[in-house]
């Protein structure tokens, strides 16, 4: 299932390659996010062509819309949104916790209302995997509790050891429904809850890996930590977590972050961020982010990033990107979030690229040195 390739001499960052009924990823990865069944305002091909190896759904709204009927009727997720490579799909404990209305939160599982209706639903970590396994994706997660930040001490050891016992009980109904060994087709992660305390993280992860899961998950981060604490974490955590098995951090998206990260020994990162900044547009690029709908690209004919060969960067002008955000066609929204995905799927390319010729640290130096973190105008 993974193979880990290469480590880096000068860090924790690694190369590896997981192979899955669907097709092979090379990591380090980016995942672009497709929560309804598809990336914002993108088609398929083009995701695909941008370079993704692998997309990422979210159960708690494909539950919600259009149910799992409708999914189980097109033959899976694959076929119903025509996406022939790996899927990973999030188990929805965030969105639960995020965006339900009225939810209860049991040793048992979670009572919510739906947010499109407010329909009622209750959902155990077996119902959960039950779920993922009619949609039918390479990778799932089990339902978790993931605590908000700041949180209080005792709430985060609560939803910690509420964590440990779903994703026992998650791995037991998987392992009881598919089997284990050469007939396995879908990869189960654990995944390390604790907030910023780092004994709790320590305990989860020490439970977790006693576990044979097929990778580890890393919760609970980017939910609005300073970036200092949330570096502590992954570098604590993954030093727990064994070498052979996949890393996810889940939820962190931002160039520096993902460096940061894969410095740290973390091998996919998934976010919104590439196709939400995109929407509202914000472009980023080799020398920072910029708002394209800004006077100073008016008249300004060259290329929206020099060192880019996306098809947006190949074919467009900022002047011409900047009129479209500006006449509010759907063009300009769709031609700025294949750029961004592209900039990312690209940083992860440089990035394994860089791990191969033990260049990593060169890399992101330069890297972090002509990237502006600051929007520009």
């Amino acid at each position: 299932m993974f193979k880990l390739i290469q480590e880096d001499k000068n860090s924790k960052a690694r190369l590896g390659k997981l192979t899955t009924l669907h097709g092979e990823i090379e990591t380090p990865c980016f995942m672009p996010v497709g929560t309804h069944a598809t990336v914002k305002g993108l088609y398929p091909k083009d995701v695909e062509e941008a370079g993704a190896q692998i997309m990422l759904s979210n159960t708690y709204h494909l539950f919600l819309r259009p149910g799992m009927e409708v999914i189980r009727k097109a033959g899976g997720l694959h076929k119903f949104m025509s996406w022939n490579k790996p899927i990973l799909t999030d188990s929805g404990g965030y969105q639960v916790f995020s965006l339900a209305f009225l939810r209860k939160i049991s040793d048992k599982g979670v009572e919510f209302q739906s947010h499109i209706d407010g329909s009622k639903h209750f959902l155990t970590p077996e119902d959960v995997m039950d779920i993922e396994r009619d949609l039918g994706s390479d990778i799932i997660m089990p339902l978790d509790e993931c605590s908000h930040y700041p949180c209080t001490r005792d709430h985060a050891e609560i939803a910690m050891k509420r964590t440990i016992n779903w994703a026992k009980r998650s791995y037991k109904h998987k392992e009881e429904q598919e089997g284990s060994g050469p007939t396995k087709k879908q990869f189960l992660f654990g995944i390390v809850q604790g907030a910023t305390y780092e004994d709790l993280r320590n305990i989860c992860a020490k439970e977790l890996t006693e576990i044979d899961f097929d990778g580890f998950a890393i919760g609970g981060v980017s939910v609005g930590e300073p970036s200092n604490l949330i570096y502590n974490i992954l570098g604590n955590t993954t030093a727990l977590l064994p070498l052979e098995k996949p890393r996810y951090a889940m939820g962190i998206g931002y160039p520096e972050d993902i460096l940061e990260a894969v410095e740290r020994g973390v091998d996919m990162f998934d976010c919104v961020v590439p196709t939400r900044y995109g929407r509202n547009g914000t472009a980023f690029t080799s020398t920072g982010k910029i708002k394209i709908g800004n006077a100073p690209y008016i008249e300004d004919f060259n290329a929206l990033d020099v060192r880019c060969f996306c098809y947006t960067c190949r074919n467009f002008s900022r002047a011409y990107l900047r009129h479209l955000f500006n006449a509010q066609e759907m063009l300009g929204l769709t031609l700025l979030s294949l750029h961004n995905l592209y900039f990312f799927l690209d940083l992860a390319r440089k990035i394994r690229e860089a791990i191969k010729n033990n260049q990593l640290s060169e890399f992101k130096k330069e890297f972090l040195a002509n990237y502006n973190n600051s929007l520009c105008a």
